[in-house]
């Protein structure tokens, strides 16, 4: 038997993949790093299972796409019939592999079907993440029912796997499945990568916590809807497999391929993939049109006057906002065609003069004096049936005529070239008449019926509006977090997290969103004093805060606030300003809290001279005093200064002597790993803001 082997190599990990007699090649190894002159025939051959009673007389491979055709007893990883709907049953060679330092493309072929595979491969050596993809080509037009990316290999040493649920304001909800015979299947099929189910998926090892133990870690890079089958055979073995949605290549196709499956691995417990990613999204995905210039305060109008707009009054409100220490002015929903509710007017991109009758100059003019800059909303990918664009052109919409309309939109087709060059035109007059370097774009409602094309279809136009207008910033929002991944990061700048502005819920969602997203890509706004989403009152302290974790804003009306509020507000700004130079770059790491109350991280800054760390308190604890708060991250010979940043907002609660209520401490880093920080007692809804320097 002739075996050939292949091995990518970051610091963090090592993935082995073989290929025996020109078969399908496998993943025999992915996990720490492997000595570098280790025998990979001998890898190859110790990955080789027993037989035993009851079983085929060869195990079928787990290979990148485990064929059906080779009595795989699990789910193919391609599913394909030809243009008649016959089901057809590649038998895939290996024909050849391209090789780099850190890239590997496997090139397999079925000659008698005309039909080639190709799996792509490659490894960054900085940020340690994998990237994954696959694509099919055909002689003949075929239908793609099923093409998963390189199907990775799911760990023995694992109990449970992580997945993200969620709903509109409410995103970033963690669900833990164990392991069992049989298939954990999610797929979203709503058009877009979904509130419901973001592409991710987490294995830990038996014991693994966010800073200790090994763990896996997966994201799946498409805006279209996706699918994800986490498996277990009957011999033990484990699968993984991510795809778009089944079935969305909906009419015959000569080529079709997968999106980027971003994967790595981590022997420093969750947090070790988070950073990853972190890093990977921040560095690699996302372009940015100047990576230097600081990321600006924003502030967004949409919660201070919806539908109602007025110049003067938007003037005054900007002025206020300015004030506070907002850079940026966001004109949200309400600027265009007859945009009175949310029942009229998308798709009428033109200034509506009743509201602007001198246009938008007077009010982007008033901002620019207050040295902000100014951004604008657009939901270009939806129309109203009241609107002139839907009258002159009724056949632009998606789907049949007596469809179930969300929000009273309707999707605008955009698999037809006309819809996205009257959208690029539009978009692009608004852009060009107008000094604005920031677009929020919105996507309100589900599709019709889950189409890869439409996708394709969206790429499309935003890569044609980002290469008319390079230093024009696009935020990523769909009813908040319904589309992030990184298949549209690699195309935005910003995500809208949630549409809650409730700070209490925006402490979790961050929390673990920062699994898979860094704070420079993240919008986190200081909502209104009485939340409009929850009917909560919170305090401005937790709401700025909680804001200052992330890219920072602000979303309510900013002449609602007292004298005082407004001071903590500003200072809460101040603090964000002066740091987020390193803030912006940190590595977020989730703290494991001892108690169940306390949502904490830690950012830590790249060379490790400083950190920032936030205690948020969710509930009521289960114990009179709170318990030591373990660090991470931290060089244990090194003394670090740890200094309470908010202790104006000391409580009639703490009454005792704890240290940090005094002024700095300067503490080992082992002492505030192992045993940890004693911080004051704090009601519900609070949070702490600690600064760590090292000395």
């Amino acid at each position: 038997m002739t075996t050939d082997h292949w091995r990518l190599d970051s610091f963090t990990q090592t993935l082995v993949l073989a290929s025996a007699d020109a078969r399908l090649p496998e993943v025999v190894y992915w996990g720490a790093p492997l000595p570098k002159g280790c025998d990979l025939e001998t890898i190859a051959r110790a990955h080789a299972m027993d037989r035993t009673g009851g079983m085929l007389d060869a195990n079928p491979p787990l290979s990148i796409c485990p064929e059906a055709d080779r009595s795989f007893p699990g789910q193919p990883g391609l599913a394909l019939r030809d243009a008649d709907g016959r089901v057809l049953r590649p038998r895939l060679r290996l024909a050849r592999a391209e090789t780099d330092r850190d890239r590997l493309d496997l090139h397999c072929a079925d000659e008698d079907l005309g039909l080639t595979y190709t799996a792509r491969l490659a490894i960054d050596p900085d940020t340690h993440v994998l990237t994954l993809s696959a694509e099919i080509e055909s002689e003949t037009p075929i239908i793609v029912d099923w093409l998963a990316a390189p199907v990775l290999p799911g760990p023995q040493l694992s109990d449970e796997m992580i997945d993200m649920a969620g709903r509109w304001i409410g995103e970033f909800r963690p669900q833990r499945t164990p392991w069992s015979s049989g298939i954990r299947l999610r797929e979203s099929r709503t058009g877009r990568s979904g509130h419901e189910h973001f592409p991710g998926l987490i294995v830990p090892g038996r014991g693994a916590t966010n800073t200790t133990g090994e763990a896996w870690a997966l994201h799946y890079g498409w805006s279209g809807g996706h699918r994800m089958l986490a498996e277990e055979l009957p011999d033990g073995r484990r699968q993984i497999q991510f795809g778009h949605a089944t079935a969305t290549e909906l009419a015959p196709v000569t080529r079709a391929a997968t999106g980027p499956l971003l994967a790595t691995f981590s022997g420093a417990g969750l947090n070790g993939c988070a950073i990853a990613f972190q890093r990977h999204i921040r560095d690699r995905i996302v372009r940015w049109p100047d990576p230097d210039r600081p990321r600006p305060v924003h502030y967004n109008c949409w919660e201070a006057i919806y539908f109602d707009h007025d110049v003067e009054t938007l003037k005054q409100i900007a002025t206020r906002a300015g004030a506070l220490g907002a850079e940026r002015f966001v004109l949200d929903d309400g600027w265009f065609g007859r945009r009175d509710d949310d029942t009229t007017s998308l798709g009428d991109w033109w200034i509506d003069d009743r509201k602007y009758p001198k246009g938008l100059g007077p009010l982007i003019d008033h901002v620019h004096d207050l040295n902000m800059t100014f951004g604008i909303w657009f939901e270009p990918e939806m129309i109203n049936a009241d609107s002139d664009t839907f009258r002159a052109h009724p056949d632009w919409a998606m789907g049949p005529t007596d469809q179930i309309e969300g929000r009273q939109q309707l999707v605008l087709d955009l698999t037809n070239e006309a819809v996205r060059d009257y959208l690029f035109d539009r978009i692009g007059a608004v852009l060009r008449d107008h000094a604005i370097d920031y677009i929020k774009w919105d996507h309100n409602r589900l599709l019709p019926y889950a189409d890869a094309a439409q996708t394709r279809g969206i790429y499309a136009l935003l890569d044609r509006l980002r290469a008319a207008h390079p230093q024009v910033e696009i935020e990523s929002c769909a009813s908040g977090g319904g589309r992030i991944d990184a298949g549209i990061l690699s195309r935005t700048h910003r995500v809208w997290l949630s549409d809650s502005n409730d700070a209490a819920e925006r402490l979790r969602m961050q929390h673990e969103a920062a699994l898979f997203l860094p704070a420079a890509i993240t919008g986190s706004h200081v909502g209104p004093r009485h939340c409009h989403t929850s009917g909560r009152v919170h305090d401005i302290r937790l709401r700025a805060w909680v804001a200052a974790q992330r890219h920072m804003g602000f979303e309510m009306d900013p002449r609602e606030l007292s004298e005082e509020e407004a001071q903590v507000l500003t200072r809460a700004t101040a603090w964000w300003k002066s740091n987020r130079d390193w803030t912006m770059r940190a590595d977020i790491h989730r703290l494991d809290s001892a108690d169940s109350q306390v949502i904490a991280e830690q950012q830590m800054a790249r060379d490790g001279a400083r950190f920032a760390l936030f205690a948020g308190y969710g509930g009521t604890s289960s114990q009179i005093l709170p318990r030591p708060l373990r660090l991470t991250g931290l060089d244990p010979n090194a003394t670090y200064r740890v200094e309470l940043v908010n202790a104006e907002d000391l409580g009639v609660l703490s009454r005792g002597p704890a240290a940090l209520k005094h002024g700095p401490v300067d503490l080992p880093g082992a002492y505030l790993m192992g045993h940890g920080l004693h911080l004051p007692c704090a009601f519900p809804d609070t949070i702490w803001v600690l600064e760590g320097t090292r000395l």
